[in-house]
C-alpha cells in the first residue's frame, strides 16, 4: 500500500517528475518506508556505476551501496540515515562512504529529507548525494600544507596569516607588546663547519634547532626565526623564557651531546641570552615578502646579550631578574655590565648558577 501510494506520489508529477529528478547532476534515489528503492536517477547512475534497473525494487542496504561513515561503521544495517528520517521525519546531512559497483569507496554528501502524503504521514524518504571527492582531495592537501607551512613560519605568523584569509580586508596595525626575547647561537660555528661537509653541518642544526623549538613551545614560547646558527625566540612570560633556556642548557644539549658522541661526532656548545621590555610586532619587509617579526631595543639588546655569555650559559638582563619571582631570581649571580651603543647607562647582567663555569 506505502509502495503504490509513494509510486503514485512519483510518478503524478504534481510535486516532483521523474525528468526533473534525471536532469540533477546529484544522485537522488527515493525509497519506501522498508528502504526499499522505488527510484534511481541518472545521477545516482553515474556516480555510483549502478544502473536503474540493477538496484530498483531492492532493499538499499541489499549489497548495493554499503554506506560507511567516517569511522568506518557499516550504516545499512545498523545506523541508517534514510531509517532515521524515516522514523523522525526530521531531515538530515551526513558525510558518508558508499561503495560504487567497481568496488571502491568514495566520500559523499548526503541530504535525506521525509516524504509525506496530503494526511502528512511519512511514506518514504529522499536521498540526495554528491560525490565529494574533489573537495576531500583538496582537504587533504590544503591541510597537508598547513602543517608544511607551520614549520617554516613563526606560530604568531600563521595564526596572523589565517586570520588575514578570513578577513581580508581587516587592517593588522602594528602592536607594542612586553616580552621576553631569548637569542640562543653555536659557539665557534665558523670552525665547526670548516671541520665538516655540509650535510653533517645541516644535520647538527636540524637536530639542535628541534630540541629548541619543542622545550620553547612547552615552555609556552614561539620561535620567530631562525638566522644561520643562531634561533631567536619570544615569550610572554619571562619565568617561561628563563625555564626554557635552563631546560635547553641542562637536558636538550647534553642528551644531544651524548649522542653524538656516541656516534663518533663533534659536540657542541651554546650560548644564550634573553632581555625583556616593549617590542613592536609587525609585518616587516616589501609588498611582495613580509616577516610577521619582533623588532626593537629590546631585540637588539637581546642579541648583545648572548654575544657576550660565556659558552654553555644563560645569561639575562636586569629588566629580565626584575619580572621573575624571588625564588628565581634566587638562581642568579650578578655578571657584570656592559656597555650598549646609544645608551648612557650600561646594562647589568646576571647569569645563571645551573649553567656556565
Amino acid at each position: 500500500m506505502m509502495k503504490n501510494e509513494l509510486q503514485d506520489w512519483l510518478e503524478s508529477g504534481k510535486n516532483v517528475s521523474k525528468e526533473l529528478l534525471d536532469s540533477i547532476f546529484d544522485g537522488v534515489y527515493i525509497v519506501n518506508p522498508q528502504r526499499h528503492i522505488i527510484f534511481w536517477n541518472k545521477g545516482a547512475e553515474h556516480i555510483t556505476g549502478h544502473l536503474r534497473e540493477d538496484v530498483s525494487g531492492r532493499w538499499c542496504g541489499d549489497n548495493i551501496l554499503n554506506h560507511i561513515d567516517e569511522n568506518g561503521i557499516l550504516l545499512c544495517r545498523t545506523d541508517c540515515p534514510l531509517l532515521k528520517v524515516i522514523r523522525t521525519g526530521i531531515p538530515t546531512t551526513n558525510k558518508v562512504y558508499p561503495k560504487t559497483k567497481a568496488g571502491h569507496r568514495i566520500p559523499t554528501e548526503t541530504h535525506i529529507g521525509p516524504i509525506f502524503n496530503a494526511q502528512g504521514e511519512i511514506i518514504g524518504a529522499i536521498e540526495v548525494f554528491r560525490d565529494i571527492s574533489v573537495q576531500e582531495d583538496y582537504r587533504i592537501l590544503q591541510e597537508k600544507f598547513n602543517a608544511l607551512i607551520k614549520k617554516y613560519v613563526s606560530s604568531a605568523t600563521y595564526q596572523d596569516v589565517q586570520a588575514r584569509i578570513r578577513r581580508p580586508s581587516a587592517n593588522r596595525e602594528p602592536r607594542i607588546l612586553d616580552l621576553s626575547v631569548m637569542y640562543l647561537d653555536i659557539v665557534s660555528f665558523t670552525a665547526f663547519t670548516e671541520k665538516n661537509p655540509p650535510e653533517a653541518v645541516v644535520e647538527m642544526l636540524n637536530d639542535l634547532f628541534s630540541i629548541c623549538e619543542v622545550i620553547t613551545r612547552e615552555h609556552y614560547g614561539d620561535v620567530d626565526k631562525y638566522i644561520g646558527d643562531a634561533l631567536m625566540a619570544v615569550f610572554a612570560d619571562a619565568r617561561d623564557a628563563v625555564n626554557a633556556a635552563i631546560k635547553i642548557l641542562g637536558t636538550g644539549l647534553p642528551s644531544m651531546n651524548e649522542a653524538r658522541a656516541k656516534a663518533g661526532q663533534q659536540t657542541i656548545q651554546i650560548r644564550v641570552g634573553i632581555n625583556s621590555g616593549p617590542v613592536l610586532q609587525g609585518d616587516i619587509g616589501s609588498l611582495e615578502r613580509k616577516d610577521m617579526t619582533v623588532i626593537g631595543d629590546t631585540v637588539n639588546t637581546a642579541s648583545r646579550v648572548e654575544k657576550v655569555a660565556q659558552p654553555d650559559s644563560l645569561l639575562i638582563s636586569e629588566a629580565t631578574l626584575s619580572r621573575l619571582p624571588a625564588e628565581q631570581s634566587a638562581c642568579f649571580n650578578e655578571f657584570g655590565v656592559i656597555p650598549i651603543r646609544g645608551k648612557t647607562e650600561p646594562l647589568r647582567l646576571f647569569i645563571c648558577k645551573q649553567t656556565g663555569k
